[in-house]
């Protein structure tokens, strides 16, 4: 009976160290982000196909409207209202006004 006891008792302990090894390579996994900006999101983005994309088709579902707004604002450049590809996919962002 000690045996047995000791048996689940070393289960039990390996399968605890192992979900959370698991739970941690999960989260590592969040942690790694795809980057956000790449061309296959502009042609979401773009919901009119017009080569630009808008504020509004920007701001569009974001789960933060007003942080979207501000980072629209970085990387539109020439400041028109619209974002190009190159705007876009361009990581160094213009410095708030």
């Amino acid at each position: 009976m000690k045996h047995i006891l000791a048996i689940l008792t070393a289960f039990a302990i390996s399968a605890t160290f192992a979900g959370a090894v698991e739970a941690k390579e999960e989260k590592e996994k969040k942690e790694k982000k795809p980057k956000k900006y790449t061309e296959e999101t502009f042609k979401k983005k773009d919901a009119n196909n017009d080569g630009s994309v808008t504020k509004e088709e920007f701001v569009k579902d974001a789960k933060d409207a007003a942080k979207a707004e501000i980072v629209f604002k970085r990387k539109d450049a020439n400041s028109d209202g619209k974002l190009t590809k190159e705007e876009f996919l361009n990581p160094n962002k213009k410095k708030a006004a």
